[in-house]
């Protein structure tokens, strides 16, 4: 009997963790939600922009920088979500061709998740300032990965200066020149680009929910059951992928849940920019988000 009452405490207290560490990113999503619904003027283009062209820059840049992860683990963090990304690439691909599904429209989304509106501020509220460092590690391999090969795909083949000029890549590659060379900007810069870098949170997330508010989605079945086997197989690749690498704990979690962040928002503006079926990806943004509300808490749990 005091072994079940046990237990039940223990089930308890790991849902309320939970939920403290889940519910602050999905009620900044809501707040962007809710204002879009009362009417309130949010000008998603300005703001994504300002996001994806400063505030995200200077938080990688700096969190690059000056990260404090042992050069060993930063090593098998950066391989580990490299070969992650690889793996899922090929098990997508697979799936995509399966399905008979275009392949601009339906890969990249796949692929590469919503690193930066939620896995970032996940990890950072759950494993704290390490998380974090862990997290940005896994957003920057992301994040060059998704603003070239995946770039690549949803464009149908764009060009090497385009993708060059993504401030994403550029402040990726800087911030890990900075951190191999040991180098530092003077501390009035720091300071600068870190206030800069403190908008990208919450402007992403708000900015998540007033791009649910607007979305058209097409196809829900269909984006029901990518979202829920993506989330499965990223998951699985995740841990395997870790466990292989011989990461630590705080690595693990933050790898695994950084692959099954649920499809991204910019997915869906790239789509839009060149082509793609964007209808159909606004589908998978607002299933895949939907159900992440369930999923990530669930994936959490097995860590905290």
């Amino acid at each position: 009997m005091e072994a079940t009452r046990i237990r039940e405490k223990q089930i308890v207290n790991l849902v309320l963790t939970v939920l403290e560490i889940t519910a602050p990113v999905f009620l900044l999503a809501l707040i962007g939600f809710i204002w879009v619904k009362l009417g309130f003027e949010y000008r998603i283009e300005f703001i994504t922009r300002l996001a994806m062209t400063l505030a995200v820059p200077a938080l990688i840049f700096t969190a690059l920088m000056r990260t404090e992860i042992e050069p060993a683990a930063l090593s098998a963090i950066s391989l580990a979500a490299l070969v992650g990304y690889a793996a899922l690439t090929i098990v997508f691909w697979g799936i995509v061709k399966l399905a008979k599904l275009d392949v601009r429209t339906f890969l990249a989304p796949l692929i590469f998740g919503n690193t930066g509106n939620l896995g970032l501020p996940l990890a950072l509220f759950a494993f704290g300032e390490v998380g974090l460092d862990y997290a940005v590690v896994v957003f920057a391999v992301m994040a060059v990965g998704s603003f070239t090969f995946g770039l690549w795909l949803v464009s149908g083949g764009a060009s090497f200066i385009t993708i060059a000029k993504e401030p994403l890549v550029l402040a990726t590659l800087l911030g890990a020149l900075f951190l191999v060379m040991g180098w530092q900007t003077p501390d009035f810069l720091t300071n600068t680009l870190e206030l800069v870098g403190q908008l990208a949170i919450p402007l992403m997330l708000i900015t998540l929910g007033v791009a649910i508010a607007r979305l058209t989605p097409s196809g829900l079945p269909r984006a029901a059951l990518l979202a829920l086997v993506k989330a499965a197989l990223s998951i699985g690749v995740g841990w395997v992928v870790a466990g292989f690498f011989g990461l630590g704990p705080v690595a693990t979690a933050v790898l695994v849940v950084q692959l099954a962040t649920p499809v991204a928002v910019t997915s869906y503006l790239l789509a839009e920019k060149y082509g793609a079926d964007s209808n159909s990806v606004a589908g998978l943004v607002v299933v895949s988000t939907v159900l992440s509300i369930i999923t990530l808490p669930l994936t959490l749990a097995l860590f905290v």
